[in-house]
């Protein structure tokens, strides 16, 4: 039995590998196991928000509330929970139901009332920013319980591979289970969606359905990504800035198509620990930070113009001459 990568999967894990392969030659951190787990683990949520942000894209749409979201998720769990290692279960219960209606509420917007979810998603940021601002004055109050900071702090020992991060176990199981969804009816429907939401219609298929679902899978992934990042990096009002554009330069890294129809979910993934590892070895040759936005920019603008000319080309590619008189 053959393994079949998707399409546009193999040249971003040639990437990948070439990165790898770098960081193995620039830093001594990257002679072991250890140090690539460390990369997973700092990667972790960044992949797991990729993951959500596939599932808009692909279904043609855009998701820029993520990077508020896990905020507004790490400052609502930090005063929720205030040192409090009694109320941990429940409030992390409370993060991922505000993930789960703030997906709900893009999505019906997007899908019922037909606002682009460019815009849509655009205004949430800047609700969930305003909110927190307004909650916090700036400074998050509270601390997070130890029991809530194990996820994205904490690992468990595993023979041959040592120590690893909880974050990383998580990662792997919301990554194997989007991949055998991809793998589904629902998943495929959802390509089809985004590449004709005509035809899907058309053959019995609710759009509507398929797009709020892929909100709402956001939605919950960027609470998940809030949770990690809290035992991470800590209690901070800017935790998630600039994480909405990393998630969607990830994705198109990844080869996923902007404007949905075509792409893979691990390709996205694999994506998300490229830009991670891309990072990680500008910051070892002593590259200025400023130019992780400037790489940002480059990727999003080339995968606007392959989108934008990619059909031009198609056409004209599978344009026959007309026929002389």
């Amino acid at each position: 039995m053959r393994l079949r990568l998707a399409e546009g999967t193999a040249p971003v894990l040639v990437v990948l590998v070439a990165l790898l392969v770098g960081l193995a030659i620039a830093g001594p951190a990257y002679d072991s196991v250890e140090g690539y787990l460390a990369l997973l683990k700092r990667a972790a949520p960044l992949m797991i928000l990729a993951i959500g942000q596939y599932f808009v894209i692909v279904s043609g749409g855009f998701d820029l509330s993520v990077g508020a979201l896990v905020t507004a998720g790490v400052v609502i769990a930090a005063r929720m929970i205030d040192g409090q290692e009694s109320a941990t279960a429940w409030v992390i219960l409370l993060v991922l139901a505000f993930g789960l209606l703030v997906g709900l509420v893009n999505g019906l917007i997007a899908t019922k009332l037909l606002v682009p979810s460019f815009i849509v998603t655009l205004g949430m940021l800047l609700v969930l920013d305003g909110a927190v601002f307004l909650w916090t004055g700036g400074a998050p109050r509270g601390a997070l319980s130890e029991g809530f900071r194990q996820f994205g702090r904490g690992s468990v020992d595993v023979p041959v591979l040592g120590e690893v991060p909880y974050s990383v176990l998580i990662l792997l199981v919301i990554l194997v289970a989007a991949a055998l969804f991809m793998r589904s009816g629902t998943g495929r429907a959802l390509v089809a969606t985004g590449d004709n939401d005509q035809a899907v219609s058309l053959s019995g298929g609710r759009v509507d359905r398929l797009r709020l679902l892929a909100f709402v899978l956001s939605g919950v992934l960027a609470a998940v990504a809030a949770i990690l990042l809290g035992g991470f990096a800590g209690v901070s009002a800017q935790v998630g800035e600039g994480l909405e554009f990393r998630a969607i330069t990830a994705v198109v890294l990844g080869g996923v198509l902007l404007g949905g129809g075509r792409g893979s979910v691990v390709a996205a993934t694999a994506g998300a620990l490229s830009l991670e590892a891309l990072f990680t070895l500008l910051n070892l040759l002593g590259v200025a930070g400023a130019l992780e936005s400037a790489v940002q920019g480059v990727i999003i603008i080339a995968a606007v113009a392959y989108a934008a000319l990619g059909p031009r080309t198609r056409f004209r590619t599978s344009r026959q001459p007309a026929p002389t008189q």
